[in-house]
């Protein structure tokens, strides 16, 4: 034949027996072997087990898309996205404070054995709107209810997050033994931004200790709340 034979002549003995080159060995086991490598990477997902395949092509994907994911995320992003969070909690806070209409009044009382015995008032409007009509009166007295001392105090309005204190709300009692126990009597009047009326009353006993801090806080409300 003229044409190349697309398939080797094959080597016959004397005796008729079929004679093989060791190269034709060696080239049949390599297709051999990359055939059963092929096999083998298969083998795990048989046409009885295409599900399994999916789900492991499936896993696969994801992984990788996770793995793409972590790789993109910039540290400073989260820096950045913390300082937001934080940055808004601050706003809404701030505008429950300064802007969220609310009412809240206190009035604190120092008492301290100072040459007699010594009394300091404050009184805080911590609200967001302005008071009116504010009326202070701290009483000293002894165990019995009598009063031995007092200071009072009236004003026309108290500013939204304001104080007041100073000498009018300073008061002395000399003349009565420091061993023995009294009682601070404070009191305070004010008209909301409402116009609702408010009284309120408390009661201390001193003379245990030499210093003593009283912080008497008057009925809040927020609105919408109240």
């Amino acid at each position: 034949m003229t044409g190349r034979s697309q398939s080797k002549d094959i080597a016959v003995g004397q005796d008729g027996e079929l004679l093989v080159h060791e190269d034709d060995i060696t080239e049949t086991g390599g297709l051999m072997a990359r055939g059963l490598d092929k096999q083998a990477e298969l083998g795990a997902f048989d046409s009885d087990n295409e599900e399994d395949r999916e789900d492991w092509e499936y896993a696969q994907e994801a992984a990788k898309s996770l793995r793409d994911k972590v790789i993109e995320v910039d540290p400073y992003q989260v820096v950045l996205a913390g300082f937001v969070i934080l940055l808004m909690i601050g706003v809404v806070l701030s505008g429950w404070y300064w802007v969220l209409p609310r009412d809240s009044v206190v009035l604190e009382t120092h008492y301290k054995q100072r040459g007699g015995h010594l009394m300091m008032s404050e009184l805080t409007n911590d609200g967001s709107r302005d008071i009116t009509g504010v009326v202070i009166h701290v009483e000293f007295q002894d165990v019995d209810g009598l009063v031995l001392d007092q200071m009072r105090i009236e004003l026309d309005k108290v500013s939204a997050h304001s104080s007041i204190a100073g000498d009018d709300l300073e008061m002395l009692v000399s003349g009565y033994t420091i061993w023995d126990n009294y009682i601070v009597h404070t009191h305070i009047e004010w008209t909301d931004y409402n116009g609702d009326d408010n009284r309120q009353d408390w009661y201390h006993n001193v003379g245990h200790w030499s210093s003593e801090i009283f912080i008497d806080e008057g009925d809040k409300s927020t609105w919408p709340f109240s």
